[in-house]
């Protein structure tokens, strides 16, 4: 049987382009050889796309310009005058260009089937608010908040402490501030600002951390084994810290959660709920809080959640008897059944 060949993007122009390139890396190292043909394709930290021989040291020097057509009748790519057929696409890009529907969009011109979610979903997930927003028309409990326009001040005693502050549109904690009192938070507005125009003021939820990695589309939904984050201080935000690979200053994952079975049972329905009413496809990521009275609020959903040796989806879906090579496995057969869209 032939090789399906599979376009693996990675690196983007965004924050989070180390994250991505240790999450190529990753799927470098459990990809089936024997099942693909890839041809990885990694965008430099100032958008220049290059086909490379894999995600290792060197490839934003080695690589040759390429360029992703929206011809449908091309169908993959063009390097220089050759062109590159693709069967599916395996984008390993998160936050801003890779997540939030922008290379969706592009594939979707292609023509070519890819893994995740579609442009209206990933939109809608990259966006806190709008998150938000669908969740509680849809029965989800979420966090009170309120949007910032980009000249807008609150008065600092207006609101209600603890709260966090957060750009509505980034990723991996980038911009995010706990803010206790009312003397921290024009600083923490400044702080998000660097990262999106339009800031989210959420108010801060007492509970653990837990989240569900979810994998399928339509009504075959897979929910993994739940984690909960146990912080010592502060907020999870290991993709910032300085050696990730040699654990958390602050945080210790805990997999499976070492909570009830009927939390554990509401984790998993509420992170299905949740991935259905955003329109969810392929995998994502539902961030939750299990406050003490056994209630769960949602947090977030990332929809292309990294793959790096410390994060958190494939963890779950490793202690739920799927390892990481089965993970890409699913999600390109899940794309190539859905094809075009």
């Amino acid at each position: 049987m032939d090789k399906l060949k599979l376009g693996i993007i990675f690196g983007g122009p965004g924050e989070e382009h180390p994250v991505s390139v240790k999450s190529a890396r990753r799927v470098a190292d459990n990809l089936d050889l024997a099942r693909y043909e890839p041809h990885w394709i990694g965008v430099t930290e100032n958008g220049s796309w290059r086909l490379c021989e894999g995600p290792g040291d060197g490839w934003d020097r080695e690589g040759r310009p390429v360029v992703l057509a929206p011809d449908r009748g091309v169908h993959g790519l063009l390097d220089g005058d050759r062109a590159i057929r693709l069967d599916v696409v395996l984008p390993v890009m998160h936050g801003r260009f890779g997540e939030d529907g922008a290379l969706q969009g592009l594939l979707e011109l292609s023509g070519i089937p890819y893994v995740g979610c579609d442009v209206q979903a990933s939109a809608v997930c990259m966006d806190k608010s709008l998150t938000y927003i669908v969740a509680r028309a849809a029965g989800i409990t979420t966090p009170d908040f309120r949007i910032l326009a980009a000249d807008e001040k609150p008065e600092p005693g207006e609101l209600t402490y603890p709260v966090f502050v957060k750009p509505a549109r980034s990723g991996s904690s980038f911009g995010v501030t706990k803010v206790t009192g009312p003397d921290d938070l024009a600083a923490a507005i400044e702080t998000a600002r660097e990262y999106d125009t339009k800031v989210l003021i959420e108010q801060g939820i007492t509970g653990s951390e837990v989240g569900c990695a979810v994998l399928g589309d339509g009504p075959h939904l897979f929910a993994s084994e739940p984690d909960r984050i146990a912080l010592s201080h502060g907020i999870f935000r290991i993709h910032q810290e300085t050696d990730p690979e040699s654990g958390s200053e602050n945080s210790t994952p805990i997999v499976p959660a070492d909570i009830t079975p009927e939390a554990r049972a509401l984790v998993q329905e509420t992170a299905k709920a949740v991935y259905r009413a955003l329109g969810c496809r392929g995998l994502s990521r539902v961030d939750l809080f299990l406050t003490a009275g056994g209630d769960v609020v949602l947090n977030e959903v990332n929809t292309l959640p990294g793959l790096t040796p410390y994060s958190r989806y494939p963890r779950m879906m490793e202690a739920s008897g799927v390892p990481l090579s089965g993970v890409i496995d699913r999600l390109v057969s899940l794309a190539m059944t859905g094809g075009t869209r």
